[in-house]
């Protein structure tokens, strides 16, 4: 995830909170990353906003909203599944014309070895459900 210019914010983002030491112990997990552009575009605050030590708890809990647990490969999801991510949210896939989507937002990259799981690139981010 490091490694890849189009994630350096939600590299950043995972630094901040010191989830780099957890997501490498225990696992593996299936992140949902979205790309520069789409943390760049979120409406409520920027992400340079959640950044800061006061919106600490808002992060995490935007973050982990797009970790999951388990290895996910792209072939392994099917459509109107629900996932559950580590916010205790609820996710749904969407395949549509042979793209997945989830909660809407376009898969653009997937199946991204990582060191303890998979990464798959959104486009865009997205909020999480809660779970009933």
């Amino acid at each position: 995830m490091n490694a890849d210019p189009n994630l350096s914010l939600f590299s950043k983002g995972v630094r901040v909170l010191g989830l780099e030491e957890k997501l490498n112990e225990v696992g593996p997990f299936t992140m949902l990353a979205p790309v520069n552009l789409a943390l760049n575009n979120m409406l409520s605050k920027t992400y340079e906003q959640l950044l800061q030590p006061i919106n600490r708890s808002e992060l995490l809990h935007l973050l982990s909203g797009f970790i999951l647990n388990g290895k996910k490969m792209l072939y392994e999801f099917r459509n109107n599944q629900m996932l559950q991510s580590l916010n205790g949210k609820q996710v749904t896939v969407n395949i549509m014309n042979g793209e997945t989507h989830v909660n809407g937002a376009k898969i653009l990259a997937h199946n991204r070895q990582g060191s303890n799981g998979v990464i798959h690139l959104l486009a865009k981010t997205y909020a999480a459900v809660e779970t009933k």
